[in-house]
């Protein structure tokens, strides 16, 4: 029986697919597992119950990973679960930052009780004339899960689309409409596009990267939307850019009390994931992730060990290894087994960084006297009995 411990409420459709094997642990100090939102989880102490963490949606800013790979707690996100309902606020948010809509309707609303307000309208909309986004150059940084939706979206809408991504995937490459041109450097992307959208994770080499030498590169007159991570943007640049004109308007669904107000700034109160189906989407993911690894010990979509599918257990046992990426780890394995005379009959490796993921299946039932001989190997994080 495995203990869930929900730190946010998960969409029901997802919790559904939990069966009798799952119960709900009362906290997370007595569960197996975690699934989140958007809780932070950097203050709490994690029990040594927890095996893993499932984030029902792509972003982990809000969960300790090294803490979490030093501990051997394997930590999942759900990527492309909800890029579809991204993809459409970024599309909508192109029309936003395009046609004055909301400084539109918020004049609308400010002069809703005149009498002659239908006279009025036509004596004022020419304020709020924009233009339209056909034949206009877009260039999407980032050609992931939503990068590439919103590429080949634009594209459809008759936008010239440019796309950057030096560490774009194979997978992603072949989604990707040959319409898209491709871009060598982000330079000649500032250079070349009127819209710019930014889809890159937040870490050293991203944050701010969005700054006051990016923006002197743009056209002026530039409209940039963020829906990938606050710090991506240096606000005090951004708003000098904007008050200069180099930046006509800038759509962020992260707003703070620096820009939000800001003439030229549409900010959007974190919605970009923020739909029924994006929820349900995210849910069900998190929930088949964490379920094959408890049950299996398989690993997909996790953002601190690396992926590692041996499929459903059949074997007589099957044991889980976490431990350092370092040399001669595999041999103190094999050669513990070889000493008891228990074969094994697969077994597969891999490694992401200083982190190492071991799966073993072996013609005999598991034992604890098995895992405690592995654990004490040196550099072994944690063994756990799969079946």
């Amino acid at each position: 029986m495995y203990k869930i411990n929900c730190l946010n409420p998960i969409a029901a459709v997802g919790l559904d697919l939990l069966t009798e094997n799952y119960e709900n642990a009362g906290s997370f100090r007595e569960a197996d597992a975690l699934l989140v939102r958007s809780a932070s989880m950097h203050e709490l102490e994690l029990p040594p119950s927890v095996l893993a963490i499932a984030r029902a949606g792509a972003g982990v800013n809000n969960i300790p990973l090294e803490k979490c790979a030093e501990s051997g707690v394997v930590v999942f996100n759900t990527p492309g679960a909800n890029a579809n309902a991204v993809k459409e606020i970024i599309i909508a948010s192109l029309l936003l930052a395009s046609r004055d809509i909301v400084a539109g309707i918020n004049w609308v609303n400010s002069a809703k009780d005149d009498p002659d307000l239908a006279k009025l309208v036509e004596k004022t909309k020419a304020k709020f004339a924009g233009t339209e986004i056909k034949g206009k150059r877009l260039g999407v940084i980032g050609l992931g899960a939503v990068g590439v939706l919103v590429a080949n979206a634009a594209n459809r809408l008759g936008l010239e689309v440019y796309g950057y991504d030096p560490f774009i995937s194979v997978r992603a490459a072949w989604n990707l409409s040959r319409h898209i041109k491709p871009i060598k450097s982000l330079d000649e992307l500032y250079r070349t596009c009127d819209f710019i959208t930014v889809h890159v994770p937040l870490a050293d080499s991203t944050k701010g990267m969005l700054n006051e030498e990016a923006f002197a590169l743009m056209q002026e007159g530039v409209k940039i939307l963020n829906f990938s991570r606050d710090a991506i943007v240096n606000d005090d640049d951004m708003i000098a850019a904007l008050r200069s004109g180099r930046v006509k308007r800038y759509v962020t669904d992260f707003p703070n009390p620096k820009i939000a107000g800001v003439k030229g700034v549409i900010a959007i109160p974190h919605l970009g994931a923020s739909t029924a189906e994006s929820e349900d989407n995210c849910a069900i993911m998190a929930v088949e992730q964490l379920m094959d690894y408890l049950e299996n010990g398989n690993i997909k979509n996790s953002v601190n060990y690396p992926n590692c599918d041996m499929g459903v257990c059949a074997q007589a046992g099957r044991i889980a290894i976490h431990h350092k990426n370092i040399p001669n780890m595999l041999s103190q394995f094999t050669s513990t087994f070889a000493r008891e005379d228990i074969n094994i009959s697969d077994m597969t490796n891999k490694s992401k960084g200083k982190w190492a993921y071991t799966l073993l299946d072996i013609d005999a039932p598991s034992t604890p006297a098995m895992a405690e001989g592995i654990g004490k190997i040196d550099g072994v994080l944690r063994v756990r009995i799969v079946l």
